[in-house]
């Protein structure tokens, strides 16, 4: 049994900090200006003996109705209708404003229980501001500063009284059977979202879920493609380029299987991020990449294979991940068959380095073969999981070394020994030969490609690796030169 937990208030007045400070980690991005968060960002987090859910919301604002402010505002209501508790902050500096007294009554109106935090208290110049918090009739204000962490100790009081009161309303009978089945999860009590170590966790377990980044430039689509995949307006969306800021994750099951899914920000080219804010988000977004088991790159269909998308399925394939393309706005081409031949033309020439990756033409907007990208997900995803025996290995590389025998460099044949698979995720193999630094590039690529087509190892990256063996009779030789 988890408390939710939300964090409402104006802009600016500390919620990604306070949310940051209770997970224990720099989730959400945190910048001077006003309105950095527009996603809600859920986290589950243990602080003692009490599981609770943390949600941080965007800076409640007053725009007009088709504005970007006003879905951000539809967000955090439907975050303070999931609430069990409220954590409604003020700025003790600057004092209670009108925008304040305006949403304080939005909160009263919810009817939820509401703890009313009066933030920066660090210093004698919030004395002011605590005392006129009375004023927004949500109770006693509670002297707080999120960036140094006073009053977390009175905070977690007053949040283990209404879990107490959750469980009371709940039933001694149901909250057992809850804590019995907390107590059986094996995994982690605090929610670290891209953060897991991978190096631990199984290297094949359908059971722990499948962390799903999408990528992509800004107004390709994906954060309509995610809201499409879970059914539910999830995520922020509109016609404005550039809405995500912070990489959210969202838990979500498809076909008996879990997925966690990361919606990114969208990436320009390097010379054109000069703002700090776009910077954070992303270096969040490579974050996203880099902790991914298997990555969405989503192509906007009437711009397709720009320079920048290039360069991000690269960088994708550098960190070793498994790639799918999602050709999203596909609802816009007029003719599909020559269009999808025409793209596979321009994979094939543009990625080299990613031979046959999964091109599938899907509409974020009407959810058109949504089906078929998650499938093409899930096979991807085992083949970046495949190994294969040594043996077969081995009788692989003899037939062929035989085909096409490797090159005399200096007048000397380079002899190629033996092959073994050291890891997955994604397969690395290594190749002992006699003198791999004279060995040609274009050998190697002979090997890699022999490789991919003989084993069936289409798409994702294939590490090779070329390593000189020990000489068994070196240490001898070196013996016979000393004397």
């Amino acid at each position: 049994m988890k408390l939710n937990v939300a964090i409402v208030g104006r802009p600016n007045v500390g919620k990604s900090t306070l949310f940051n400070r209770l997970v224990g980690k720099k989730l959400a991005l945190v910048d001077d200006r006003p309105g950095v968060t527009r996603d809600r960002r859920e986290s589950e987090v243990q602080l003692g003996d009490l599981h609770i859910n943390i949600i941080d919301t965007a800076g409640l604002e007053v725009a007009e109705e088709d504005a970007l402010e006003t879905r951000m505002r539809l967000q955090t209501e439907e975050a303070i209708g999931m609430a069990d508790v409220v954590l409604f902050m003020m700025d003790a500096r600057a004092g209670t404003t009108p925008m304040d007294e305006h949403f304080a009554a939005m909160v009263r109106k919810a009817g939820k229980p509401t703890i009313l935090l009066a933030n920066k208290s660090e210093g004698k110049a919030s004395d002011a501001g605590y005392y006129e918090a009375f004023s927004l009739g949500l109770g006693e204000p509670m002297p707080l500063s999120a960036e140094h962490g006073i009053g977390m100790a009175d905070l977690y009081e007053e949040l283990v009284k209404y879990d107490e009161e959750k469980r009371a309303k709940l039933g001694s009978d149901e909250a057992d059977a809850i804590e019995a089945a907390l107590a059986e999860d094996d995994g982690p009590l605090v929610d670290v979202d891209i953060e897991d170590d991978e190096s631990e966790a199984p290297l094949y377990d359908p059971t722990k879920p499948l962390r799903v980044a999408i990528v992509g430039r800004p107004n390709a689509g994906k954060s309509t493609l995610i809201n499409n995949l879970i059914g539910e307006d999830r995520l922020l969306t509109g016609p404005e380029a550039g809405i995500t800021r912070d990489s959210i994750s969202v838990n979500w099951e498809f076909r008996d299987r879990k997925f966690k899914l990361f919606d990114t920000a969208g990436m320009r080219r390097k010379a054109r991020v000069q703002e700090k804010l776009e910077k954070l988000s992303v270096s969040d977004a490579l974050r996203s990449i880099q902790f991914a088991e298997v990555v969405i790159v989503t192509l906007d269909v009437t711009k397709p294979f720009e320079k920048q998308d290039l360069q991000i399925a690269d960088l994708v394939g550098r960190e070793g991940r498994a790639i799918v393309i999602a050709l999203n706005k596909w609802d816009l081409v007029e003719k599909p068959q020559e269009m999808m031949a025409e793209l596979r033309e321009k994979a094939t020439r543009l990625l080299p380095q990613m031979r046959d990756v999964p091109l599938v033409p899907v509409s974020g907007l009407t959810g058109k073969n949504l089906d078929r990208l998650m499938k093409s997900v899930l096979d991807i995803y085992e083949v970046w999981n495949r190994r294969v025996s040594t043996s077969r290995l081995n009788r692989w590389l003899n037939g062929a070394t035989q085909g096409h025998p490797p090159p005399a460099v200096g007048g000397r044949r380079i002899k190629v020994r033996y092959v073994t698979q050291i890891k997955t995720r994604p397969p690395t193999f290594v190749v002992m030969c006699s003198r791999p630094d004279d060995l040609p590039d274009s050998y190697q690529r002979y090997l890699l490609n022999d490789l991919r087509d003989t084993f069936d190892i289409p798409a994702v990256p294939v590490r090779m690796l070329m390593r000189k063996g020990d000489n068994p009779y070196a240490a001898k030789a070196a013996k016979r030169k000393i004397y």
